[in-house]
């Protein structure tokens, strides 16, 4: 990354280390901060100058109980650790061990792979819409469970940290469900299974949070196009419309989340994201008042 690249994006790089890109702000003076230079306070973190400053404001008596207490507490850490990266690449595999116990395994994967018209009771008679989330959970293959799981690490350990680990798990079901959206706008007979729309929908918002803060973003295209393009070579039987579906999900969901990254944006953050779901909710209801785009 050039200097360049530094200065235009300074306000995503910590102030003190303009090496190390975070979306951490101080909660007082709003500057963009580090794991290293965050210090916890009542709410959110705050910087070393802050920290100062507030000691200095201090009366004698604040200082000296703010002494006893920080004798009798824990200093606290800022956790980075991508949490929950892992725990999804945990119930997934663990959800993929469970397909292969004799006897139960078929019904198990049976029940929580994605089929359309699972979710309208008037061509199966079945309401069932877990499905649109419990897809990401069950996978053909050790070889597709192995992949996908791979990726979902290589890019979880980067992105969470970056995100947090709220915006990252709603990141992940949201490119998950718009994955689900697609297959049945776009392919509604077609059984699906895997991770593979949420694992594009992080792509999609590497991509983006990449390119905002400036950062080389040529190797992450490339993988990108090379995934994509593959679900469209006959012969390797994935569905190509989850990808598109969940790529396209991620790639809104991390517009939102840099442009709305700061303390004042949280409430429109979050509407605009309960946006995208309801949207997401309200394309499931094309089939139902116009069969003929679907049905084919």
């Amino acid at each position: 990354m050039t200097a360049d690249d530094l200065r235009r994006n300074s306000d995503n790089f910590c102030y003190r280390h303009p090496d190390r890109q975070s979306f951490v702000l101080c909660q007082r003076c709003l500057r963009t901060i580090c794991p290293e230079c965050q210090t916890p306070a009542a709410v959110g973190v705050i910087c070393p100058e802050c920290l100062r400053d507030q000691q200095k404001a201090a009366s004698p008596a604040q200082r000296k109980a703010e002494r006893r207490w920080s004798r009798s507490r824990p200093v606290a850490v800022a956790d980075t650790r991508p949490l929950v990266t892992y725990s999804i690449i945990g119930i997934t595999l663990f959800v993929y061990l469970l397909t292969l116990i004799p006897g139960i395994g078929s019904t198990i994967q049976q029940n929580l792979l994605y089929f359309a018209p699972a979710l309208y009771p008037e061509l199966t008679g079945r309401f069932e819409p877990w499905r649109l989330l419990t897809a990401a959970l069950v996978h053909g293959s050790f070889f597709h469970v192995g992949l996908n799981m791979l990726a979902l690490w290589m890019i979880g350990r980067s992105l969470e940290p970056l995100l947090g680990r709220w915006r990252f798990v709603t990141l992940y079901l949201l490119s998950a469900l718009g994955g689900s959206v697609a297959v049945t706008l776009l392919s509604f007979l077609t059984p699906v299974v895997g991770a593979s729309g949420a694992i594009f929908g992080l792509f999609g918002a590497l991509f983006v949070i990449g390119r905002h803060i400036g950062a080389n973003i040529g190797g992450i295209a490339i993988i990108l196009a090379v995934n994509l393009a593959i679900g469209f070579i006959p012969g390797f039987n994935v569905s190509w419309q989850a990808h598109v579906g969940g790529l396209l999900t991620g790639l809104l969901v991390a517009f939102i989340f840099t442009r709305t990254r700061s303390r004042e944006r949280r409430g429109l953050q979050i509407a605009l994201l309960v946006a995208v779901f309801l949207g997401l909710v309200a394309l499931l209801l094309v089939p139902v008042f116009a069969p003929g785009l679907v049905l084919r």
